[in-house]
């Protein structure tokens, strides 16, 4: 017996069989539901029920709080159908999502970008496109059978130059793949990667203008955002707000710099929150999501693209809707560390 989910007002539809959560019932046939981490721990996938049952596996209150399930919403995630049910997402992807594939890679270079930052470059098979949105992510497949999530810092029109990606990847200490990344790991090693996975990805059929707001290396699928814009030649009026606690967490500010000289439409904003006598920083402090609000009081006109810290995108989200940005047109991408999921 399998249930019929409906997704409105797209009206596209899927099963899922017993004990599959929506979220996997949707991605297994092509239907991209918003999500995240897909660990119950950060809410991108959260939407409405409108009808039917379900029931949650184990998820974080902050994703979902009683009073969220009561009223109603649900996290696709983990949330398993027991009838047919009928949800309320504005953010579900055009039929036909690229295949998710497994795939071997080699690291190419490691480039330490900050003392916490490393730029990993690793080169995909060339007998085997990989296709994905700018914005999207991988998940490395690790010996011991668990997986960690890095976004893609490359737009995919680049794969037509050499098959490859780029990788913004932070030193978590006592991090069982970022230790690795920042000490053992060598140039040729080979690895296994998994994807593309996220519905965090560039709208092109709004004309709206963007805020693109980073926080530390959620910098990474920005940078792809940005890419893809240029190559695209997309004209729509964007700033790009990158938020860090010293200056050298902006660890790409000339990148960014040199395309917004290239790039008429695209602004940026560096912010500093925690900048020392010693930085010199003569620029923006405080909380980078406040700059915005700061600058645009008003974002009923915007569309919002967030990523880095799930603080950072929790507060984004909420201040910024407040401000009068239609919630459907925030689409995020929380950077939740494994500490983060298994937090209480």
């Amino acid at each position: 017996m399998t249930f019929q989910i409906t997704v409105e007002p797209s009206g596209r539809t899927f099963t899922a069989n017993p004990g599959e959560a929506i979220l996997a019932a949707g991605i297994r046939q092509g239907i991209g539901l918003p999500y995240g981490c897909k660990d119950g721990a950060c809410g991108s996938c959260k939407c409405r029920k409108l009808s039917g049952s379900v029931v949650h596996g184990p998820h974080q209150s902050k994703a979902l709080s009683p009073e969220e399930e009561a009223a109603g919403l649900v996290l696709t995630c983990c949330a398993t159908p027991t009838s047919d049910v009928v949800l309320e997402s504005k953010q579900v992807t055009e039929a036909g999502a690229f295949p998710i594939k497994k795939l071997p890679v080699r690291v190419t270079s490691l480039h330490k970008a900050s003392d916490d930052v490393m730029i990993v470059k690793l080169q995909l098979p060339a007998s085997d496109t990989f296709q994905y949105h700018a914005g999207q992510y991988v998940e490395f497949l690790l010996r011991d059978g668990s997986r960690r999530s890095y976004s893609m810092a490359t737009a995919p029109h680049l794969q037509a130059e050499a098959p490859g990606m780029e990788l913004h990847i932070r030193h978590m200490p006592g991090g069982k793949f970022t230790d690795h990344v920042f000490g053992g790991m060598k140039e040729k090693e080979i690895l296994r990667i998994e994807g593309p996975y996220g519905s965090f990805y560039l709208r092109e059929d709004s004309d709206k203008p963007m805020i693109l707001l980073a926080s530390g290396t959620g910098f990474a699928p920005i940078k792809a955002l940005i890419q893809h814009m240029r190559f695209k030649n997309i004209q729509r009026p964007a700033v790009l707000y990158w938020g860090g606690r010293r200056p050298a967490d902006l660890y790409e500010d000339a990148w960014v710099r040199a395309q917004c000289a290239e790039m008429p439409n695209l602004r940026y904003v560096p912010v500093v929150s925690d900048a020392l006598p010693e930085d010199g920083w003569s620029g923006r402090t405080g909380f980078v999501h406040l700059a915005v609000l700061q600058d645009f009081p008003d974002l009923s006109g915007h569309q919002v693209y967030a990523c880095g810290a799930p603080i950072v995108v929790e507060s984004a989200q909420r201040d910024y809707i407040a401000a009068g940005l239609p919630p459907e047109e925030f689409f995020a991408d929380s950077f939740t560390s494994e500490k983060d999921k298994l937090a209480a």
